[in-house]
């Protein structure tokens, strides 16, 4: 769906999906979704990688503890495990986003399916009323002005 132009000619945003917008309403209303989503929405940034990368610099250039580094790497695998758990919520997320979005459709296609039948019906009524209709009337004589004296000149001859 294509952006539309706004007053100024500056494009707008698309409507967003209602069930989307439901979705997220009701995801707000909880303090522990807000803060899964601000964590995975950090953790999947470039300045993680950034912070990370500055933070493991720093550990090994200031020799903060000796090789083979058992404090810094007990620390990234505890990372890993509340990370790994932070996608999983971003997953479920994604799912519940795509069933809402799934479930609406499907509304959609059932309220469609009743105007197709509806329809469907409303055309049939109108077949019945137009044959009903052709077979009431007189027979009309589909010859033109024309072909009418054509064939009184035939019948004179």
């Amino acid at each position: 769906m294509a952006a539309v132009a706004g007053r100024r000619g500056t494009p707008s945003l698309p409507e967003p999906n209602p069930a989307l917008v439901r979705n997220a309403q009701a995801r707000a209303q909880s303090v522990q979704n807000r803060v899964a989503d601000r964590i995975t929405a950090f953790a999947g940034s470039m300045w993680f990688v950034y912070i990370h990368i500055a933070w493991f610099s720093c550990w090994i250039g200031f020799g903060v503890e000796r090789y083979p580094y058992g404090l810094l790497t007990m620390i990234v695998s505890l990372e890993a495990i509340f990370l790994s758990t932070f996608v999983m919520i971003s997953q479920n997320r994604a799912d519940a986003k795509r069933q809402a979005i799934a479930d609406q459709q499907w509304a959609t296609v059932k309220q469609e399916d009743r105007q197709n039948e509806e329809l469907l019906a409303l055309s049939r009524r109108i077949l019945e009323l137009t044959e009903a209709n052709s077979q009431a009337l007189p027979r009309v004589s589909r010859e033109t002005p024309a072909t009418e004296k054509a064939a009184e000149a035939r019948r004179d001859v």
